[in-house]
């Protein structure tokens, strides 16, 4: 299986809250930029978006806060494919940092590829792409342990 790279972020000051750990919200904003690292990796670059017009919305997210995260914390988000279909790809995100030693959060959320325009709507993956996501995507098994989970996100078939 090969891997996406690791995203590392840089906590800004402002993103400490009153207690001293990094506020609900940057979460949120880490992912986001891991997404773009993991674009960018499988070619829905820039120059991808602007030849297509097709980029990634993202439809759902759900995080899990399992360790606080303190603004001298270096924090890495490892990004792993769950699973993907011809339009989706479902994400999962483990944010670490080297003070402890498990995961600090997880996140999982579920990827649409869009084509954008008068009138957006879902398109299917170009093959390289799908071939980038086949060799990424995780076994039934891995994806099973991946970590704590609310609702489930999962692909439907139809």
């Amino acid at each position: 299986m090969t891997e996406l790279p690791v995203y590392r972020a840089t906590i800004e000051p402002a993103w400490i809250d009153y207690n001293g750990h990094l506020r609900d919200a940057y979460y949120g904003l880490v992912a986001s930029l891991a997404v773009d690292e993991v674009m960018d990796y499988l070619g829905l670059d820039a120059a991808y978006r602007g030849a297509t017009h097709c980029t990634l919305y993202t439809l759902e997210l759900h995080l899990h806060y399992l360790h606080e995260v303190k603004n001298s914390d270096d924090l890495q988000v490892h990004s792993l494919v769950l699973d993907f279909d011809r339009k989706r790809i479902h994400l999962g995100c483990r944010f670490s940092c080297s003070r402890v030693s498990e995961p600090v959060a997880m996140a999982d959320m579920m990827l649409l590829h869009v084509h954008q325009g008068a009138k957006p709507g879902a398109a299917a993956f170009p093959d390289e792409v799908a071939a980038k996501l086949e060799a990424l995507k995780l076994s039934p098994a891995s994806r099973e342990a991946f970590g704590p989970s609310s609702r489930k996100i999962e692909l439907k078939r139809r």
